[in-house]
Order: structure tokens, then sequence, then C-alpha cells
């Protein structure tokens, strides 16, 4: 395959400025050069004619755990949780995704190119998320931004997990009150740190506060497990109280509390809604959440969760909530530019432009139903997948 590509006869959904309903697409090395109604062809490209197909973005899934809880492994690929403290900023996802998981694959096949993946939701503060593309041999050449944000829980998943070893936390004051107090440490060591450089003296390095430093420095958000309203309002709560950055993932009462999300300022990445509601927070799951809260003008992407939805199928979850009343490029913007600027990465990905990324996904319909194929799959200028 040559250093140049030539997409054409392509249906073009940019999710920029201009789409092309006969497009094309000219790629030079694995990035966007050109998009318009007619490219003059040169002898070096490949040619790609679609012959009509929807062309656009790669689908980007702002919240899963792909890699880090592997497929068919069970205990032995089961990398995302760390029950034994419930602080735990030094971890990092980058240390335990396997890019052999044969749910890359499917999701290739799905047109899923890029995903954010980390740490579970047992702890308090679960580590750092991971945003990487979802082609590659090794993790370290997948990597789009490390760290890209700071895990942290609310709710019932770590009470559970600390009540069944007699620790703390058992409720969610101590929850909220570990996180406080963490968050206060992270302040003070971070002056500490500064006094020490400015006096030029020795500073004795603390591994958990340096991996916070990059949120209290807003460099990172906390990234938000909150599904019952209350604990996404205490998560917003304590955000402003140590004026950090955040992101409400889950948020699946946040149809209920609408007003002070968009208050906030904060943006929501919905989900996993196409799943059995396993525990009382799930109580209030609907595919209307996305609608309520961009109608308010909510930033918002829908996200898999995988495993708990299989990664390819996150454009069914977007069609389902076109199905309470999203509208077509909502969604679709859900699951690309959104999501890209959600979690920070769209300076590369979530938009066909000029100078970004050539990840594309192709499909022969609509892309938010179940029954459209996608076509080919292209990461970095390269075809990964051809049905």
């Amino acid at each position: 395959m040559g250093d140049k590509m030539l997409i054409k006869n392509a249906k073009i959904y940019t999710m920029a400025k201009n789409n092309y309903e006969n497009g094309c697409i000219l790629i030079e090395d694995g990035k966007i050069t050109k998009i318009g109604e007619d490219i003059k062809v040169s002898k070096e490209e490949e040619i790609v004619d679609v012959k009509g197909a929807l062309v656009m973005p790669g689908i980007i899934d702002a919240h899963c755990h792909i890699g880090g809880q592997e497929a068919n492994m069970g205990f032995e690929g089961s990398d995302i949780n760390e029950m034994s403290d419930p602080i735990t900023p030094e971890l990092r996802a980058l240390d335990a995704i396997n890019p052999r998981d044969e749910a890359f694959k499917k999701a290739i096949c799905g047109g899923i190119t890029s995903v954010m993946t980390g740490p579970g939701s047992a702890n308090v503060i679960g580590g750092t998320f991971v945003a990487i593309k979802t082609f590659g041999i090794s993790i370290d050449d997948m990597v789009i931004k490390e760290p890209a944000a700071m895990k942290i829980a609310f709710g019932e998943n770590p009470k559970r997990v600390y009540n069944g070893k007699n620790k703390m936390p058992s409720t969610r004051m101590a929850t909220a009150a570990l996180l406080r107090k963490t968050l206060f440490d992270a302040k003070n060591y971070k002056v500490k740190k500064e006094n020490a450089k400015e006096k030029d003296e020795f500073f004795e390095t603390n591994f958990k506060m340096e991996a916070l430093l990059p949120v209290i420095e807003k460099k990172i958000p906390l990234k938000a497990h909150a599904h019952r309203a209350d604990d996404i309002l205490t998560a917003i709560r304590i955000a402003k109280e140590f004026d950090v950055l955040l992101t409400l993932d889950h948020c699946t009462e946040g149809h209920i509390i609408a007003e002070y999300i968009k208050e906030s300022g904060y943006p929501a990445i919905v989900g996993p809604t196409m799943s059995f509601n396993s525990k009382i927070e799930l109580s209030n799951k609907s595919f209307s959440t996305p609608k309520v809260l961009v109608d308010l003008g909510v930033k918002v992407a829908i996200m898999t969760d995988h495993p708990v939805i299989e990664q390819q199928y996150l454009p069914v979850c977007a069609g389902l909530a076109t199905k309470e009343g999203l509208s077509f490029e909502d969604a679709l913007k859900a699951i690309t530019i959104n999501a890209a600027e959600i979690i920070g990465i769209d300076n590369r990905v979530g938009s066909l432009e000029i100078g970004k990324d050539a990840d594309i996904a192709i499909f022969d319909g609509n892309p938010l139903e179940s029954m459209t194929n996608c076509l080919y799959t292209i990461i970095d200028g390269k075809i990964v997948y051809k049905r």
C-alpha cells in the first residue's frame, strides 16, 4: 500500500462545517490533506471507490475497558479493578491493556477507531485512563493521549467492595471524604513541591500525589463513575470545590437533574443503556437521557462501557437514542466529535478535516441501524478492515 489514498464517490459526513453528497478525501502519510467534490487523481494514489457509501470519521468510544477486561479470559484477563486499596491514582491503564484482546478485532470490524479505556469503578480513585487507537501490536504505538483522565467512582461500587473488606468506604459519605482528603493532599503536595524547588531543597517525591498533579493543574479531568442523581451532584460539588475538570460518566439519572448538569458546565458520557438493570442505581436508566441533555445544551457522548456492551455495538446504542428523539446528527456527534472533544483528542480525531488523522469508517447505509454493514475501517491512512 502506498502513502497516498483517494476515497471517491462518497457521501461524506465530516462532523465539521461541510458535508458532501458526492465527495472525495485525499490521504497522505496517514493524514487527511484534501476534502472536496472533486479531487484530481495522479498515478500515486490508491483509489478506493466507495460507490455512494456513507463515509464518516472513525467512531470513538469515550468510556470502556477494552484490552484491560479481556474477552474469554476470566480472572486471568481481568486487570481493571485493584480491589486492595480504595485510593490508587498511581495505577495506569496503559500497563494493563493487551492489544491482542480479540475485542479489538471486533471493534475494528464495526468502524470503531479510537477508545478511551481504563480502570473500573471498584475504587474511589482508580487510576488513569488512556486514549488509544484500536489497531496495533504494541500499546505504546496505539496511544493518542496518556494520561487522559483520572478515574473516580461514586455510589454502590466502591462502598460494596470495601464494606466486604470491612474498611472505608462503606458509605457515600466516606467515598466523598476519601476523595476530598486525597485532593487536599494533592494540592498541599503541589505547594510543598514548588516551595522546595524555589529554595533549591531536596523534595521527596510521592508516587500517588505525582499522579494527581495533572488533575490539580487542570491538564486532565476527573472521570466520574456516577449513576444516581445525588452521586452526579456530589461529583459536581467536589469538582467545583477543588476547581478541577470533570466528565460525568454513565450519568444514568442525568435526565432527572439535567438543569444542574447544564449549569455545572461539565460534559456527560452516557451509557451503557443497552444492558440489564443489574443494580438499584440503574432503575431510571433510559435511552431518552441523551436527548434531554442535548436539548439543554450539554455536550454529550454515548458509550458502551465495553465489555458491558460489546465495543462494536456503539453505533447501535446511538441509534437507540435516536429512537427516543435524539437527532441523527447529534447521535453521530455523540460517537465522533463530541466524544473526541470530551476526552481531549479532537486535535487529531473525531471529524474529517484537513490535517487530522485519517481515521475513517465507511458504511453501506445508516451507521446507526443494526442491518448496516461497515465496509472499510481506515486507521492512520491504512485499511485495517475491508468487508
